[in-house]
Order: C-alpha cells, then structure tokens, then sequence
C-alpha cells in the first residue's frame, strides 16, 4: 500500500523531530519544515494527504496556513498543533475547516488517532470565494464603528461572527486580516477598515 504524505510545520525542532518518528514508525513519508511560510508554500505545491501545523509560529501563524491551503486545496486535512495557551485558537480553527488538533505535550497515540481522523473524515470543498458580501459589509462597517463589537472580534476571533451570515472562508478571511482577499472581493475598505484588519491580523499569530 502506497504510504501516506504528512507535512509537519513547527517552529521548534523538537517537535518536528518527535512528531516526523511518530508518524515515520506508522509507515508514513513525511516532510517537515521550521517555517510557516515554507511549510505554506509546501503544502500548497506538493501531493500531501496531511498537514499539521503549530498554531503559532514567528513568520505566519496556523490560522492563516489554514487559510490558504483551503483556498488552493480545500479538501486536504490540516490538523493544529498547540499548546496550553492556544487551545482556544486551535478550537476556533476546527469551527474555520482544521479537522483536528493536538495540544502540545501529546503521547504518540494522541497523535496517531488525531491524523486518522482526520484522513477518514470526508473531504470538505466548501466555496472559497466571496459569496456574502453584504454580510461582509456590514461586519466591517460595524467593526469600524462599534469598538465593543471590535474589540470582541479581536478576543474572541470567530465567536465574535455568531450572528452573521458566513462561510467558513469568509471567517477565516476577517479574523486572519486578509485585507488583500476581502477588497479583491468587495472593492477599497476606508483606512480604519483596513487599520482593523491588520490589528486582526496581526492578532491571528499570536
């Protein structure tokens, strides 16, 4: 049977190196990367079956790693890694379309059950593009307006979207701070919109 591809994205090594045997000794090839921007570009580029990805790295967190491989690949699994003061984060990723995650230290069977999850779990290719945007609209209009309604999109990221009418790709899109995506999709965003949206993404890394 043709083995399964993995890619790890961690910025610290050891985790890398004790998730790579894990897998490697369940018969899976696996790539690993100390990069959230490689492992990114990776992950977009090469046939995996997996992705796991740390939620917070220095370059670009796993938020927006799950971004963009949903965007390019949406039916592929990504799976979070985190630690005790990302758990919320990494819940927060499975509601935007992570099919699992595993909190930091895990024991190998965690991780072995997390990925076979995830690959037996039914590919989801949920619409990428911008499909409500007035909805859109009024989350910025209100977010521009309401610092209560701000502030609580910037604590609580996607919990904050309850009431509103979304995609999953649209959530991502606001509580990553993807100011490029949203105005490709809806037009130029008044400076404070734009000024929210990178404090939002900015928020998404840490």
């Amino acid at each position: 049977m043709e083995k399964k591809k993995a890619l790890v994205i961690d910025d610290e090594q050891i985790v890398l190196d004790s998730v790579s045997q894990i897998l490697t000794d369940e018969n899976y090839e696996v790539d690993v990367s100390l990069s959230g921007r490689e492992g990114l570009d990776w992950a977009i580029e090469r046939p995996y079956d997996i992705v796991l990805t740390d939620i917070r790295m220095p370059d670009i967190g796993g938020m927006k790693v799950l971004r963009d491989v949903k965007r390019i690949r949406p039916s592929l699994p990504v799976v979070m890694i985190t630690g005790y003061a990302t758990v919320k984060s990494a819940v927060q990723a499975m509601k935007l379309g992570a099919a699992d995650y595993i909190e930091k230290p895990f024991e190998p069977e965690e991780l072995t059950d997390a990925v076979g999850r995830a690959l037996g779990m039914a590919p989801e290719a949920e619409e990428q593009a911008l499909i409500h945007k007035e909805e859109m609209a009024k989350v910025l209009e209100r977010a521009e307006s309401d610092d209560e309604f701000f502030m609580n999109l910037l604590e609580n990221g996607v919990d904050a979207l309850d009431e509103y009418d979304l995609t999953k790709a649209e959530k991502l899109a606001l509580v990553t701070g993807d100011v490029l995506w949203i105005e490709g999709q809806i037009g130029r965003l008044t400076r404070a919109q734009r000024r929210m949206l990178v404090f939002l993404k900015v928020q998404s890394k840490s």
